[in-house]
């Protein structure tokens, strides 16, 4: 009899960590315009959540003298899966920290280590799902808040989108072979050589996304995070609710990768970039093969499908189209 060889799963994307230093313009974006639903407050960090996440908080902000992410969270599938991936991580060379149950609200025992650009991961499988309080709580069952309560109201966290100065290859070969994530999509630049994939462990297009750019003045920064509306009627109401905010904000449009519906805005506490994101593909087939797009098919598709472009974007664009006629 062959042995069995257990491999540990990520589940989902769970929560991201914001240290910001303008808390209350962070607490004012994301709780009241936004509408996040605040869980609770334990030691000066805000804990909260969409109307449809289950789980004790998929955002915390705490104050800091400077704005950064601590860490993005996720949960994996089994409650064993944590130590198994510390022991296989310890043992490919990486260093990871343990973090005691209720050290962070509501989360059970946990790791926390560096991918090769810095960017920090947590690993849990112990989370509460702490139900909402009379006022809030939904008459449906399943179903944490009453939608549509306050502000723009996504429905749940969606994906993380890191950007970096470091080798795109190197991160992307990481997350394969040390945490499991598929590559859906990616794009090359003129050289040929990635600098953009899109991953998940989910049969979304991505759970994560990795940007290598000259832009990126560290190696661990991070381009964005996202959150989920249902459709687009609710990305067109989300656009009402930020222009009467006095919000400046990109789109709405659509990626031709993920072909998704997007707007982007900034937290004006710490600087963060939101994505308000909608529609798309889902992937289910087991034999998925990534899908490369080129430099020029990422200028004219990839990127923004429809809607709104950068000059810049629109001017190469036109360039490109020139070269094709010729």
């Amino acid at each position: 009899m062959e042995k069995f060889i257990y491999f540990p799963e990520i589940a989902k994307l769970g929560h991201v960590a914001l240290v910001s230093e303008d808390l209350e313009k962070s607490l004012w974006f994301f709780r009241d315009t936004i509408g996040l639903e605040e869980t609770e407050v334990v030691d000066g960090v805000h804990y909260l959540r969409a109307w449809g996440d289950f789980e004790h908080h998929t955002l915390s902000i705490r104050a800091g003298e400077t704005s950064y992410i601590d860490h993005i969270g996720w949960r994996t599938k089994r409650r064993e899966d944590v130590a198994t991936f510390a022991k296989l991580l310890e043992e490919a060379g990486t260093d990871v920290r343990w973090v005691k149950a209720g050290e962070e609200a509501g989360q059970g025992e946990a790791i926390r280590f560096e991918l090769p650009s810095g960017h920090r991961f947590e690993l849990y499988y112990d989370m509460e799902k702490t139900p909402a309080d009379p006022a809030r709580k939904s008459v449906l069952k399943n179903q944490t808040y009453k939608a549509w309560r306050k502000g723009v109201s996504p429905r749940r966290i969606d994906h993380v989108n890191l950007q970096t100065s470091h080798n795109n290859t190197e991160i992307v070969r990481f997350l394969q072979e040390k945490l499991g994530f598929k590559l859906r999509e990616y794009f090359v630049n003129k050289e040929d050589v990635p600098v953009a994939s899109w991953l998940s462990v989910t049969p979304l297009v991505h759970d994560v996304a990795i940007m290598t750019t000259d832009r990126s003045k560290k190696p661990n920064e991070m381009h964005h995070i996202a959150y989920w509306l249902d459709n687009a009627q609710d990305l067109l109401r989300a656009a009402d609710i930020l222009c009467e905010a006095e919000i400046d904000f990109v789109g709405p449009g659509k990626h031709g990768i993920s072909q998704a519906m997007y707007i982007y805005v900034k937290d004006p506490g710490s600087g963060l970039r939101l994505e308000i994101f909608t529609n798309g593909y889902l992937i289910f087939e087991p034999d998925w093969e990534p899908i490369k797009w080129t430099y020029e098919e990422y200028l004219k598709n990839g990127s923004s499908y429809w809607g709104d472009r950068r000059r810049d974007d629109v001017d190469r664009i036109a360039q490109l189209k020139e070269i094709i006629k010729s």
